[in-house]
């Protein structure tokens, strides 16, 4: 079986209210990139990976009339794409959902969200989580702006196991301009999106508990020594969600990144920095499975246009992946 995890930038924009694919040669909400061309980019990049289910970071929206599943099964249905069926959870205000689009000959998913969202220790992800950020013995209430999607996903043969679609915080000091403020918003974001994490590992570790096979993926907004803050909060989101203690999820990117000291680490997400005028690279998103799918020969690969040797020698993919979207797909291939 082929999951894969892609953020794909802005796809709500390629829809109308009706959820009609809009395909002409009006700019996308990606620069320099019309709808046609981010439209054909993405369909080429989810033909080329051929995955029985992706789970799709900034997703087209729902809210009002707007509806996450219609847009995606209509752009399915345009491009011909075997995962022409779609699911999301919770909604969200952002006009950026988290949905599964899969094969229905391959599996069946459906939105199954546990815990209470009065929970005080791991609420439901709809709910509110109370957490001391700053050490001031107040606690504070913290919520997800996109609350991460909890599946239930069931295999031909019987065969049952736990998806979580995560889009965790940006740590980015957003509307920020002087340097005390963008240090002030960016620990401020920090210690939310830390918190994000917390709650989720809570969660997971509720499903280790229960024997449960279970994959997390998607975007995190963060790694292993990707900024100078982390220092000051001793680790990163990516290793609060792993878990410091048995049983714990495992992604090999994370421990090339955490290795990598002279060598380049893996990356995922490619940005353009407009007042340097250059490219920044990082890694963002995951794919982390549980220790039982260990014994199920789990193969991870990041389809990145410039690293990875087959997407860089097939041009037309190479092309469509960077016009695509600013993240690349992160792919497991495992014997379920």
């Amino acid at each position: 079986m082929r999951l894969a995890s892609y953020n794909i930038e802005w796809f709500d924009a390629l829809f109308d209210d009706d959820g009609a694919l809009l395909i002409d040669d009006r700019w996308s909400a990606r620069r320099d990139v019309t709808r046609a061309e981010q439209a054909r980019a993405i369909a080429t990049v989810l033909r080329a990976v051929d995955a029985d289910a992706v789970m799709l970071i900034e997703a087209p929206d729902t809210s009002g009339r707007r509806s996450t599943v219609r847009a995606l099964e209509t752009f399915a249905a345009s491009f011909d794409l075997r995962t022409r069926r779609a699911v999301i959870g919770f909604p969200n205000r952002t006009q950026q959902e988290i949905a599964l689009l899969f094969d229905p000959e391959t599996m069946a998913a459906h939105h199954d969200p546990g815990g209470r969202p009065d929970d005080a220790e791991a609420p439901r992800f709809d709910g509110r989580f109370r957490i001391d950020l700053d050490v001031d013995a107040s606690r504070d209430t913290v919520v997800f702006s996109k609350p991460p999607l909890e599946l239930m996903v069931t295999l031909p043969g019987g065969a049952a196991l736990r998806l979580l679609g995560v889009h965790l915080k940006s740590k980015a000091p957003h509307g920020a301009r002087t340097r005390d403020e963008i240090m002030r918003l960016a620990i401020a974001n920090r210690r939310k999106q830390l918190a994000q994490a917390i709650w989720l590992r809570r969660r997971v570790a509720g499903h280790l508990a229960a024997g449960e096979p279970l994959i997390v993926m998607g975007d995190l907004n963060d790694g292993p020594g990707l900024d100078e803050y982390e220092n000051l909060f001793g680790r990163s989101s990516v290793e609060i969600v792993l878990g410091d203690e048995a049983p714990r999820l495992y992604d090999p990117h994370v421990d090339q990144a955490l290795a990598a000291r002279l060598t380049a680490a893996p990356t995922t997400a490619r940005f353009h920095i407009q007042p340097d005028d250059r490219y920044l690279q990082a890694l963002l998103d995951y794919i982390m499975i549980s220790p039982d799918l260990m014994s199920h020969n789990p193969r991870w690969r990041i389809w990145h246009p410039f690293d990875d040797p087959g997407c860089w020698s097939r041009p037309q993919l190479r092309d469509a992946l960077i016009t695509a979207s600013d993240h690349f797909p992160v792919v497991l291939d495992i014997d379920l």
